[in-house]
């Protein structure tokens, strides 16, 4: 057989099915995000169980609250540049294993002073993970499907989110609302087993950094034997970096200062929307007059729409992305305003809150993997990791946001009408990305860029 000496890494994920490994690959990053997201709602599912054993008073819940979400932030600013610098893997592994121990330890919290602590400590491993397994999965997609699998990933989020709701209604009554914290410390150290050891580095990242050719063509032949032979490697930027910047400098670039800041925006109100009502719902749906039990179960519904990311993400390798994620917030600022009208109808707040849920999810869900596309490889990592980082302080001002509009007697109506103008935001936000940058909306194969490789 002729030898074949240089491989674009790209062009051959492209023309090979989607492999076993590749399966596998997706696997593992789903079940980082998917409990990445039971991990971020339990603290919300359990907030009622604190009130009542520690008699505390609801403002009082809002550090503790948000504290996992200043540590995801942390988590995230460090988290991209160090894996655009030393490899996504080796930043996961890491990642898991302290969102692990920090959920465990939160189980055993005295009270609301060690439980805020280690729930930071739990959100610095959370924030590190997520946007780094975004990242790894994205870089192992071929071109025509990188949104929907992206998408499809990133959907363990809100399912994990969702069921984490239906495991606290059914685990609290039996165990107490510590069995919910120890589930969510446990499992994931049953992952970083696995991820240790089966989970590869970036193909990309290889190429991009010059990475000995051996170990990228034992990766490219679990995909395919036709690797077998090549002996050097190489990728194409269809949006290349600018001369000699990568990471921060390359993020902040004349190139994508403008999209970079659009995203940051997007996600920071998406998470504003997403935290304001996970945290707040069971509490609020009580308030007015439902039992916590099916207060509880009705706000589970709301994070179990996400899956409406996968046909979105459909969409988006075929049109304009930051079109068909503006209007996914457009329709959330509408749904969000609706569930606030339908305090007095159980039947209409529970269909409600799940088209709330799916729009506001879908589109939250759809941003990764939107950025993912904005940048090129040397930036990735961070520019992904950076919008998650950014838009955390959405999710801590949304839990701030409604125990101060509590605190002001602010009606049932009045809160989720405040909190629908943060999806409003949102979409005009993708609309000025759009403008700025009208050649990143579409995922588009096509196009020459810069060659990277050795």
């Amino acid at each position: 057989m002729a030898q074949e000496q240089t491989l674009n890494v790209q062009t051959f994920l492209n023309r090979h099915r989607f492999s076993a490994y590749q399966w596998a690959i997706f696997a593992m990053c789903f079940f980082i995000v998917l409990l990445d997201g039971f991990d971020t709602a339990a603290i919300g599912y359990i907030a009622p169980s604190l009130i009542s054993e520690w008699g505390v008073s609801r403002p009082a819940l809002a550090p503790v609250l948000s504290a996992a979400l200043f540590g995801l932030a942390a988590g995230a600013f460090c988290a991209g540049p160090l894996a655009d610098r030393f490899g996504r893997k080796r930043v996961l592994v890491i990642s898991v294993t302290i969102f692990a121990a920090g959920c465990l330890a939160s189980a055993w919290s005295a009270d609301l002073t060690h439980l805020t602590v280690w729930r930071f400590v739990t959100g610095l491993g959370l924030g590190a993970a997520m946007p780094n397994a975004v990242t790894l999965m994205s870089e192992y997609c071929p071109d025509n499907r990188r949104a929907v699998l992206t998408n499809t990933m990133f959907c363990g989020f809100p399912l994990g989110a969702a069921f984490g709701g239906f495991l606290a209604a059914w685990m609290i009554p039996q165990w107490g609302w510590r069995s919910v914290l120890v589930l969510g410390g446990a499992a994931p150290l049953v992952l970083v087993v696995f991820l240790a050891l089966m989970l590869p580095e970036s193909l990309r990242y290889m190429v991009a950094n010059a990475l000995p050719a051996e170990r990228i063509r034992a990766v490219l032949r679990r995909i395919s034997e036709s690797a077998a032979h090549v002996t050097s490697f190489v990728i194409t930027e269809t949006r290349p970096a600018a001369a000699g910047k990568g990471g921060i400098g390359l993020m902040l670039s004349r190139s994508y200062v403008v999209g970079s800041v659009m995203l940051w925006i997007a996600y920071f109100m998406g998470l504003v929307i997403f935290y304001s009502l996970i945290n707040w719902m069971p509490i609020l749906f009580k308030d007015a007059g439902i039992d916590p039990k099916s207060a509880t179960l009705i706000a589970a519904l709301f994070p179990l729409g996400g899956v409406g990311a996968i046909f979105f993400g459909w969409l988006m390798d075929r049109v304009n992305g930051n079109i068909v994620v503006s209007v996914a917030f457009a329709l959330t600022a509408v749904s969000v305003y609706a569930v606030g009208q339908a305090a007095g109808n159980v039947g209409l707040l529970v269909v409600l809150v799940f088209v709330a849920g799916t729009f506001m999810n879908t589109g939250q869900t759809c941003l990764p993997s939107l950025a993912a596309a904005y940048y090129p490889t040397r930036g990735r990592a961070t520019g992904v990791a950076w919008m998650m980082a950014i838009g955390r302080f959405g999710g801590i001002a949304g839990s701030f946001l409604v125990a101060e509009l509590t605190r002001q007697k602010t009606g049932f109506a009045g809160i989720f009408g405040i909190i629908a103008i943060a999806g409003a935001i949102a979409a005009a936000a993708l609309i000025i990305k759009q403008l700025a940058s009208p050649e990143s909306g579409a995922q588009e194969a096509a196009g020459r860029g810069e060659a990277l490789g050795h």
